[in-house]
């Protein structure tokens, strides 16, 4: 795995379903993993191995989900030569699902212009 997230970056993640009550769009996304066309958005982590999240595999929007994947499984994916690689904390910037493009567009989700212009002034 390419840039495999720190402990501490970790430790930053509210354990499994701690934010059960809070609703998908607010959920904050902690970690971005991916590889050719494959999406993983990480919200909650067991401390040891299961994250929960929404994933996107092979671009395909219509079937993509809410669930759970395990961290030492993400690791071993491989697409010959490619690992799967977890986007960097100085690149990757914690924000809710209802901001994040792909899963906005997985769920049809409209981005409200208010929204817009916050994420733009950023």
């Amino acid at each position: 795995m390419w840039n495999e997230p720190s402990e501490e970056r970790l430790a930053k993640i509210p354990r499994l379903y701690e934010t059960e009550d809070v609703p998908i769009q607010a959920k904050l996304v902690y970690l971005h993993f991916f590889i050719a066309g494959c999406d993983w958005y990480i919200t909650e982590y067991d401390g040891h191995d299961l994250f929960f999240g929404f994933a996107i595999l092979n671009q395909d929007y219509q079937n993509a989900e809410w669930g759970y994947v395990s961290f030492r499984e993400l690791k071993t994916i491989k697409v010959k030569w490619l690992e799967i690689d977890c986007e960097l904390d100085w690149i990757w910037e914690i924000r809710p699902a209802s901001e994040i493009d792909r899963i906005r567009e997985a769920h049809g989700w409209q981005m409200e212009t208010e929204e817009r212009k916050a994420i733009n002034e950023r």
